[in-house]
């Protein structure tokens, strides 16, 4: 079993930058695929980023060239580095990991307004 959780959310102007972090409570070694998911107002939760234990990463279309997940395995994080924040980008977001079943953070909202 895996608790996380994520802080670093806000309310930021468009164009601007945020960075989350996730942060499990066990050692995530051994857990390959990480994700980070979003769900915004009336909306389904979306696949956002993942990355791997080796460290490739895949992203959604919608935020390539601006997102970048990263882990540090040694403090049991998981990052997501946002920059050019559009207002289409507010929304809840959630790390995830499937590891013998699945686990969700509590989430951290992200808001871009100006």
């Amino acid at each position: 079993q895996v608790q996380f959780v994520e802080s670093g959310g806000g309310l930021v102007q468009p164009g601007g930058s945020l960075r989350l972090s996730c942060a499990a409570s066990r050692t995530i070694d051994s857990m390959n695929t990480m994700d980070w998911y979003r769900q915004a107002p009336g909306k389904q939760r979306e696949l956002v980023a993942t990355i791997t234990n080796g460290g490739n990463t895949n992203y959604a279309d919608f935020v390539k060239g601006r997102f970048t997940i990263s882990r540090d395995n040694a403090k049991n994080t998981v990052f997501l580095q946002m920059s050019s924040l559009k207002p289409e980008d507010t929304a809840v977001y959630y790390c995830h990991v499937y590891y013998y079943g699945d686990y969700w953070g509590q989430g951290t909202q992200v808001t871009v307004s100006s």
